[in-house]
Parts: C-alpha cells; sequence; structure tokens
C-alpha cells in the first residue's frame, strides 16, 4: 500500500511540474494602418472574396486545369509534403516522451564458469543455466518541463512545416499563374506580328512594284524589306521567348519539356479588380509569416528545454518476474525477482556544455524573432510594390492605349498620301514602325498588369476575402 502510495504522489508531481520556458508573445512588427501605394481603386464588381483556388478569378479554363496539376504532379510540391510528414514522425518520437515504457525481458542461457574464477566456492557448479522473464517500467517525471517543452517546439516546428507547404504551394501557383500571363502575352505579340509581316509584305510587294514602274527608288525598295525582315526577325524572337515559357510551364506542371504543349491562343484576360482600402491585417495569413511565428515558438519553447537541463532527471523505474536455473518450476513464487524506485541524475560539472546550450537556445530565438520581422517587411515591401506597379501602370497602359489610337491614325493617313505621291516612303517607314513599337508596349503592358495581379494576389496570402475588409 506505501508503494502504491508513494508512486501516486511522484506521478501527481510530475503532472504538476513546472516550466522554464519564458511566457509566449509573438514578436511585434510596426502596424500599418493603410498602405502608401493604395491608389484609387475601383469597387470589385463582385464580392471581393477569393477561394482557395484564387487562380480562378482570372476565367481562363486552360489556367485552371495547369494550376490543378501541381498539387498532384510537381515534384518541388511533393518534396515539400514529405519534409511536412517526416516533421509530423519527429513529433511523434518527441510526443513519446510524454508517456511510460514497458517492456518484457525474456533469457534463456546456459553458462560455464571459470575453474580459476575469484572467490570460488566449493558448492558453485562449473556449468549452470540462468533462465528469466521479466517486465520493466519506466517513466520520466517532467518536473521541469523538459519533455512538455520540447513537445511544445515540436509541435510549432510541425505547424511551421506545415505552413512551409502552404508557402511553396502558393509560390508554385503563382509562378505557373505568372509564366501563363507572359505566354499568352507572347500569343498576342505573335499575333500581332503575324499580321504586321503580312501587311509589311503587301507593302514590300506594292514598293517592288512602283519600283519596277520607276516611280519609287532603290532606297525605298531596300527600306521596306528592311522593315520586313525586322518584323519576321520580332516574330521569330517572340516564338522563341514563347517556347522557353512553355517549358518553365511544363516543368511547374510535373511535365517533360519534350511531351508538353499549349496551344497558341490570345483571349482577353481582365485585371481583377482590387477592393478599396485593402487592409495590411491580410498579410498575417501569408504562410511564410506564419511559419516564421512558429518558428519563434519553437524557439522559445526550446528555451525551457535548456534551462531544464540544469536540474536533475528524475525517473522512476519498476521491473518484476521469476529467475531459476531450470525452466521447471521458473513460474512460482520462491523464483520471484522485482525492484522498484525513482532514480535522479545531475550533472555536478560539464564543463560549461548547458550553459552553451542555453546561450545557443537564445541565439535562436534572437534570429527566429529576427528573421520573422523580416519576413513581415518584406511582405509589406512586396505588397506595396505591387499595389504601385498595379496603379502606375494602369496610368501608362491608358496613356499608351492613346498612344495607340493616334499612331494607327497617322499610319492610315501618311499611307494614303504616300499612294497619292504627297509624302516619301519614310515618312510612312516611320509612321508604321511608331505605330507598331505603340501597339507592342501595350499588349506588354497588359501582360505586365496580369502578372502584377497575380504577385499582388500572392503577396496577401492568396487573395482578399471580404469579411477581412469589412
Amino acid at each position: 500500500m506505501a508503494k502504491r502510495t508513494l508512486f501516486a504522489l511522484v506521478l501527481a508531481a510530475g503532472t504538476a511540474g513546472c516550466s522554464f520556458a519564458p511566457p509566449y508573445h509573438p514578436p511585434v512588427t510596426t502596424p500599418v494602418a493603410a498602405y502608401k501605394e493604395a491608389g484609387p481603386w475601383q469597387p470589385a464588381a463582385t464580392t471581393a472574396a477569393l477561394p482557395g483556388d484564387w487562380w480562378t478569378v482570372f476565367d481562363d479554363a486552360t489556367l485552371d486545369h495547369l494550376e490543378a496539376k501541381i498539387a498532384s504532379d510537381n515534384p518541388t510540391l511533393a518534396g515539400a509534403l514529405a519534409r511536412y510528414d517526416g516533421a509530423r514522425a519527429a513529433l511523434g518520437q518527441t510526443r513519446a516522451g510524454l508517456l511510460p515504457t514497458l517492456g518484457v525481458d525474456t533469457s534463456l542461457t546456459r553458462n560455464r564458469q571459470s575453474d580459476n574464477r575469484p572467490l570460488r566456492g566449493a558448492n558453485q557448479p562449473d556449468v549452470y543455466s540462468a533462465d528469466t522473464v521479466e517486465a520493466s517500467f519506466g517513466y520520466e517525471i517532467d518536473l521541469w518541463g523538459r519533455v512538455r517543452n520540447s513537445v511544445a517546439a515540436g509541435n510549432a516546428s510541425v505547424q511551421a512545416s506545415g505552413d512551409d507547404l502552404g508557402a511553396v504551394r502558393l509560390s508554385l501557383q503563382a509562378d505557373l499563374a505568372s509564366d501563363y500571363m507572359a505566354l499568352r502575352g507572347y500569343d498576342r505579340q505573335a499575333e500581332l506580328l503575324t499580321q504586321t509581316v503580312a501587311a509589311f509584305a503587301r507593302a514590300d510587294h506594292l514598293i517592288a512594284r512602283r519600283f519596277q514602274a520607276g516611280i519609287a527608288s532603290g532606297i525605298e525598295t531596300s527600306r521596306s524589306g528592311a522593315q520586313l525582315a525586322e518584323a519576321r526577325a520580332q516574330l521569330a524572337d517572340v516564338a522563341a521567348a514563347r517556347a522557353v515559357t512553355e517549358h518553365a510551364i511544363a516543368s511547374l506542371t510535373g511535365t517533360p519539356a519534350s511531351n508538353f504543349s499549349i496551344a497558341p491562343s490570345a483571349p482577353d484576360v481582365a485585371v481583377p479588380a482590387v477592393p478599396i482600402g485593402l487592409p495590411s491585417t491580410l498579410i498575417e495569413r501569408r504562410p511564410d509569416i506564419a511559419a516564421a511565428e512558429r518558428r519563434v515558438a519553437a524557439a522559445n519553447a526550446g528555451i525551457g528545454v535548456a534551462k531544464a537541463a540544469f536540474f536533475p532527471a528524475i525517473r522512476l523505474g519498476a521491473s518484476g518476474g521469476f529467475q531459476n536455473t531450470g525452466l521447471p518450476g521458473l513460474i512460482s513464487a520462491p523464483n520471484e525477482i522485482w525492484s522498484i524506485g525513482p532514480s535522479a541524475v545531475l550533472y555536478l560539472f560539464d564543463g560549461g556544455r548547458r550553459r552553451a546550450e542555453l546561450a545557443a537556445a537564445r541565439a535562436r530565438w534572437a534570429s527566429a524573432s529576427a528573421d520573422y520581422r523580416a519576413t513581415v517587411l518584406t511582405a509589406f515591401q512586396q505588397v506595396e510594390d505591387n499595389l504601385a506597379q498595379l496603379r502606375h501602370l494602369g496610368d501608362e497602359a491608358a496613356a499608351e492605349d492613346e498612344a495607340v489610337r493616334q499612331a494607327a491614325i497617322t499610319e492610315r493617313l501618311t499611307l494614303h498620301r504616300y499612294t497619292k505621291g504627297a509624302v516619301t516612303y519614310l515618312e510612312v517607314f516611320t509612321a508604321q514602325t511608331t505605330a507598331l513599337r505603340a501597339r507592342r508596349a501595350a499588349l506588354d503592358l497588359e501582360t505586365r498588369r496580369l502578372q502584377a495581379s497575380v504577385r499582388l494576389i500572392r503577396a496577401v496570402g492568396g487573395g482578399w476575402r471580404e469579411n477581412a475588409l469589412s
């Protein structure tokens, strides 16, 4: 009865043990009331909520299909998932320290002693059997919180690994969406240049006929031929850039580039509307920020583990079984053996190892806290960058659209005047070159605005939610 009472008291003391981990508070960062670069946005036409598949806001079936392949086929994401599973397994190992250990030991041996052994007795046999069946119990009494803080650190590390998985997934999705926007931008450029090459070829044919008729000079024919060749060169350059982008998309979707292709298309993809008053609190959902915060929590618990090493490790052990010189009659009362009692281990001198471990734990906490603040600052910068990009690129696109309109008028009037003999072909050449440059710049701005939208969605953790905006 006294033994059971002692056992219960020791367990109760372990349950009510203290913890040397400092009280945890997430690192404090400078709050931001509003984004500086948030311009006079127009309200979103629909609700501002974006689902987990945030890319559907672009309303492109091909993009939807490609994004779905990341979850199933991307090897980088598969590696991040494996690391998350490894972190969970490591946590399971750490959690085992909260529970007692139970074991059974069975030994059936035949032994011979030396004839010249010390303290040899006259009645001691030289050859004998030793048969033992024994069960054991062990439990570390976590008075100082070493095991509990180890579990807390492991749990925070698992959460950080899960957030890392989310960060990798979001990054891959955004990279794919950005590459896809670039691909469709190249398709629009190729469509424009194909039409331009056809128009320049007709103009070159016209100039050649005029030269044969003695109306045009050799300078005009060479200038027209150079203009046509330059347009063809630009078309080939766009085709090369498109091929490289298509190969990048193939790798993101886990497909060999040799077996992958996307049919050319030039769909009209609208830049998604950014809600008025985009809140700075949205970046708290960013998985990289969540992972950084969890690593601070893990480092905080690690300080408690390091401090607990300065106190004795107390372990309760018990064993019991039977031992005999032969199997017959082994399980009987006279052969009973048992042992019970606590043990404690305390290092009186370790050459400063524990102090160094505590200093290292505090340094890891300081490093994790600094990393968290740096991650938050980078997140705000990325949001501001892409808000500025969207705002200024929008203004630039409006101006470029006007330039395209004016250049088209100039091109049409100049060509008409040339056919009437009122101007030289140099003016036609200049007008066509300017018009082509303006049209290509407008298409490039459209692609850059779409890519900035993708980056903004990524920067705020995967879109914006209507309830957060209120």
